[in-house]
């Protein structure tokens, strides 16, 4: 059986660190750097696409929460633009205390304001809704994303940030695509960073509308799904 909490340390190339799960070789953000994909991926090719139509309230479903650097993203980018965020957060292993305070996340955005709710978000018990600072409303389910009952028509963007389809092929499916196309309002967008074949069929098939922004650096393109 996979040991999920048999994690390391790694630094990346733009300085950020990530995890690393030697059993399987996975890290939990690209080695050619965590900070720049997570930006790249989920913030201007996923909340920034929101942003742009003009909507002031947006609810968010992560599949993944993992080391909660787009998390943090998303709170700082809600605050500098005045839009309101709700957040919910699917991370069935998450990080302990130890391995939260040595990431160096707070050290590279040169924000003091998100630290506290950095450490908030993570240490926050499972299924309990909290305003971690004003327009941002945090949530986060122990579960997997075939395990959760997701409200239908609820979000308007979703970061599908799981480990990848090599690591856990069961959380890239139809069936899965097809709970989340459920949960999204018509125009939500998905985003993903990985543009694997099987991956780009099974949410054509689900019904979403796809588009292949540029990759994150090391990655040629990336997935953004629209539900019509």
């Amino acid at each position: 059986m996979t040991n999920f909490y048999n994690r390391r340390l790694i630094q990346t190339a733009d300085g950020s660190y990530t995890l690393y799960l030697p059993e399987m070789n996975e890290h939990y953000h690209s080695i050619h750097g965590a900070l720049h994909e997570s930006m790249h991926v989920f913030i201007r090719e996923g909340l920034d696409k929101i942003i742009q139509t003009g909507a002031t309230k947006i609810n968010i479903l992560e599949v993944g929460l993992g080391t909660g650097l787009n998390a943090l993203l998303t709170l700082m980018r809600s605050a500098e633009t005045g839009c309101s965020v709700n957040y919910l957060a699917l991370e069935p292993y998450p990080l302990n205390r130890e391995e939260v305070a040595a990431l160096n996340y707070i050290d590279l955005t040169g924000e003091e304001m998100p630290e506290k709710a950095f450490r908030r978000m993570h240490e926050l018990p499972f299924f309990e809704k909290e305003r971690i600072i004003t327009g941002f409303e945090f949530e986060k389910w122990h579960h997997k994303v075939h395990e959760a009952s997701l409200p239908a028509e609820s979000f308007d963007l979703v970061y599908f940030d799981a480990f990848g389809p090599q690591v856990q092929p069961e959380l890239w499916t139809e069936k899965v695509f097809a709970g989340v196309f459920a949960s999204m309002k018509p125009g939500g967008v998905i985003a993903t960073y990985s543009a694997k074949g099987s991956v780009k069929r099974a949410l054509k098939a689900c019904g979403f509308r796809l588009e292949h922004p540029p990759g994150p650096k090391g990655k040629r393109e990336m997935t953004r799904g629209v539900k019509p």
